[in-house]
């Protein structure tokens, strides 16, 4: 990838990070062309936020976030009149951005020139003159919730007709909202609309602590804790000078692949379960469970929500405990050997699988397809493979692709990491040498910010932290792959039917909670 245009010296700096990270001042112009250049070169969009720093400069702040085959770039933007601001609008370049463009008008009242001006996560629940993470905003403040229609885009024609779906859904799975537009069984156009599950988590973080900030990180989207708070831990350790001890990042790897397996053996099951092979699901709840209680024995908790903390871990692996690992991964690597056998020569179950949902490479590139989404579709990014931190970087992880990009690419790619995530976990056991398991962090010095980015099992999740005085935080944008995906599955549905939109979802298994905030 090669940019065309150099920016000034004295507008970039470097940013604390656990990857190589800088960012960069720029004008609108500038902003434009680098969106431009960097989707012509391949560049990878990760995440858009805005800030209110009127109370230090008058002003806001557009900042968005690129991965480059070298580092991150964090691209700056002053969007100018304080009264009216706005922005250049990446949705052009990025499809993916629109949506947070969206959300940031709706919490900052920040406005990019994308048309698109339908509220993403208000809801009603706040009036549309208010915006919460303005820093004159009281966020205790109540408001009555109204209820607003949203104007869903409309296809008409002979023999069309909508179906909604949600936001209530059955079960426990959280709220969204999606309309599709059909012909008989067939889809012609499905439009989602999510936001249900807005938390005030940006606005929560600036009443906590630096070294308290990592549970509520944690608790972003539960099924990725030990992502979001090694995310929140490098960036703070980062901003701090701190280096975090070898064992301690060792045991961090081993819950966060920990965190892959479990996900990725509780969606196995459950595909094969909306296919209608029960089988399928009976055996890999049952290996999920076995490796929650092998959680318990190593590392104190089935979910590890207080796991990783600043500075390190929380607790040491026990006594002969890496035995048991290794025996655990042995059966488990042995099970789902043969599960795979049997999902792969079961004719109905692949007649399921194959064709559906399709996501072709190009438009999944095009779009921004991320994480295990874009790896089914051959587009080629994971970073414990192109940009590892540590221990990764010692460790080489395999790259896990596949080209067909429909569900039985997704469904083999958890396949294949279930796999490469037990091989890290027996060469981290290998390399778990003796040691101290947490060093202290300092108090952070105030108005730094840092950034943490970490390969969670859906893709990449990322934490751009600035802290205040006195170890406050002064804003954290926390930003889960989610964002990228979401807006994917309204185009691998197409031409479907729609009694295969549970599996095809499923297969995405995308997080409500991680993207909403």
């Amino acid at each position: 990838m090669h940019m065309s245009f150099d920016f000034p010296a004295q507008a970039t700096r470097q940013l604390p990070s656990n990857l190589a990270c800088r960012c960069v001042k720029v004008d609108a112009a500038s902003w434009r062309r680098a969106a431009e250049e960097l989707s012509a070169s391949g560049g990878r969009f990760l995440t858009l936020w805005g800030a209110d720093d009127r109370g230090r400069d008058g002003r806001f702040r557009i900042y968005a976030a690129y991965l480059l085959p070298q580092d991150v770039l964090v691209l700056e933007h002053d969007p100018g009149d304080v009264a009216n601001p706005t922005y250049p609008s990446l949705a052009s370049q990025f499809p993916s951005a629109l949506r947070m463009e969206r959300a940031i008008y709706d919490l900052l009242g920040v406005a990019s020139t994308e048309p698109d001006n339908r509220g993403w996560l208000r809801h009603g629940g706040w009036p549309e003159t208010v915006f919460p993470l303005r820093r004159d905003v009281d966020g205790t403040q109540q408001y009555p919730v109204v209820s607003e229609a949203y104007p869903f885009l409309q296809v008409e024609g002979d023999g069309v007709h909508e179906i909604a779906v949600g936001p209530v859904h059955a079960g426990i799975i959280e709220p969204g909202n999606f309309r599709f537009s059909v012909v008989g069984e067939k889809v012609l156009r499905l439009e989602e609309r999510l936001g249900y599950t807005h938390k005030g988590i940006a606005k929560r973080f600036e009443e906590m602590r630096q070294h308290d900030g990592y549970r509520l990180a944690a608790r972003l989207s539960g099924d990725s804790a030990a992502a979001f708070s090694w995310a929140y831990c490098a960036a703070l350790e980062a901003i701090a000078g701190t280096v975090c001890p070898p064992r301690a990042t060792n045991l961090r790897a081993l819950a966060l692949e920990h965190e892959r397996l479990a996900n990725h053996l509780g969606d196995l099951g459950a595909l094969g379960n909306d296919a209608g092979f029960a089988f399928g699901l009976t055996q890999f709840s049952r290996l999920k469970e076995d490796l929650l209680r092998t959680n318990v024995a190593a590392f104190g908790a089935r979910y590890l929500m207080d796991y990783i903390l600043p500075g390190g871990v929380a607790l040491d692996l026990p006594e002969h405990a890496s035995r048991a690992l290794l025996d655990q991964y042995l059966t488990l690597e042995r099970d789902v050997k043969n599960l795979r056998s049997i999902y792969d020569e079961h004719g109905g179950l692949q007649d399921r699988f194959r064709e559906a949902g399709r996501l072709e490479k190009d438009l999944a590139a095009k779009l921004g397809a991320i994480g295990l989404v874009g790896r089914a579709s051959d587009v080629c990014c994971d970073l414990r493979v192109d940009h590892p931190w540590a221990p990764y970087d010692r460790l080489k992880a395999t790259l896990v692709t596949q080209t067909s990009g429909d569900v039985a690419a997704r469904v083999q790619v958890r396949f294949g990491e279930i796999g490469e995530s037990l091989q890290l976990c027996r060469m981290l056991l290998e390399d778990v040498s003796s040691g101290p398991i947490r060093t202290e962090v300092p108090l952070a010095e105030p108005d730094r910010l840092g950034v943490g980015l970490i390969e969670g099992w859906r893709g990449p999740v990322m934490i751009a932290l600035e802290t205040g005085p006195d170890g406050a935080i002064r804003r954290c944008h926390a930003h889960d792959s989610s964002w990228q995906n979401w807006p994917l599955l309204e185009y691998a549905v197409l031409g479907n039917i729609v009694p295969d939109f549970p599996l095809i979802n499923k297969s995405f298994n995308l997080s409500y909670s991680g993207h909403d905030g």
